[in-house]
């Protein structure tokens, strides 16, 4: 497994629209035909969003239910929930998506920041206490987010608590306005921060994209990509697919003598428990 390269990709997020994009999914069917492509093409994971039918940033249970639905009825990727599809929502609105659909993952934004300069983006402690027990009592696996490195010490002071359970999952999310910014300093940084049984994976945001892909590679870690973070392939150009995205991560592994990770391989390296 150590040759394995764990590919997350995700598809929607909360804030490109159409007017962003033309190729952004956004509705149930459109989401899940969008994962279907990113799996047949490689993806290990699919880190959910989903949106109204305003297509605005929503944590709409029903939206959850559908996309869920779909997706599982086309193939067997790994499902990873956001607890985070929006600003000011309440708790019982946050966890109910994992907590009835059961997916293997969900996310664990592990403290609150300033969000884009203009909001503020929340996870009080009683939160995170109420999210990492409801995750154990389920079996989903947090995938905890990082934004700036006091949230690593967030992660360990409740997996000392126990609220959090080890092997411990990092995603690292660089380059968003108020957290840490894109750069390879950051990265190791923040690698040298988790525990050594810890798995991690890292994106860039808009240019820093590639940069920490990059890196992340030759660090030894997983990586994400998709139009939740960046709607550019290439500098004025947009991807028309997340497809394309899978299919650059999928060339640049195989050239390091790595391969991506299957859905099943990529159970067993996490260790999932709603197989």
């Amino acid at each position: 497994m150590e040759n394995k390269v764990i590919l997350t990709v995700a598809t929607t997020g909360a804030w490109p629209t159409k007017k962003e994009t033309p190729y952004v999914p956004l509705q149930p069917a459109e989401i899940a035909d969008e994962i279907y492509a990113c799996y047949k093409a490689g993806a290990s994971i699919a880190h959910i969003h989903v949106r109204d039918d305003e297509d605005k940033a929503s944590m709409s249970f029903e939206k959850f239910e559908q996309t869920v639905k779909l997706v599982r009825e086309k193939c067997d990727i790994v499902i990873n929930l956001t607890t985070s599809g929006g600003i000011g929502l309440t708790d019982e609105v946050r966890i109910k998506p994992f907590v009835e659909l059961r997916p293997e993952m969900a996310s664990y934004d592990c403290g609150s920041m300033n969000w884009q300069n203009s909001t503020v983006f929340e996870n009080s402690p009683k939160f995170l206490e109420k999210l990492g027990l409801a995750m154990q009592e389920c079996n989903v696996k947090p995938e905890i987010e990082v934004f700036d490195a006091g949230m690593v010490y967030n992660a360990l002071y409740y997996y000392k608590k126990g609220i959090l359970k080890g092997p411990l999952h990092f995603q690292f999310v660089l380059g968003a306005a108020g957290g840490m910014t894109a750069t390879v300093d950051n990265l190791l940084y923040l690698k040298n921060l988790i525990p050594q049984d810890a798995t991690w994976s890292a994106i860039g945001i808009g240019k820093g994209h590639l940069p920490i892909l990059y890196a992340t590679l030759a660090l030894g870690g997983n990586v994400r990509v998709g139009m939740e973070d960046n709607i550019l392939y290439s500098k004025g150009q947009l991807a028309k697919s997340n497809v394309e995205f899978v299919e650059r991560t999928k060339r640049t592994v195989a050239e390091i003598g790595k391969e991506i990770a299957t859905p099943a391989e990529t159970r067993a390296i996490l260790g999932l428990k709603n197989c």
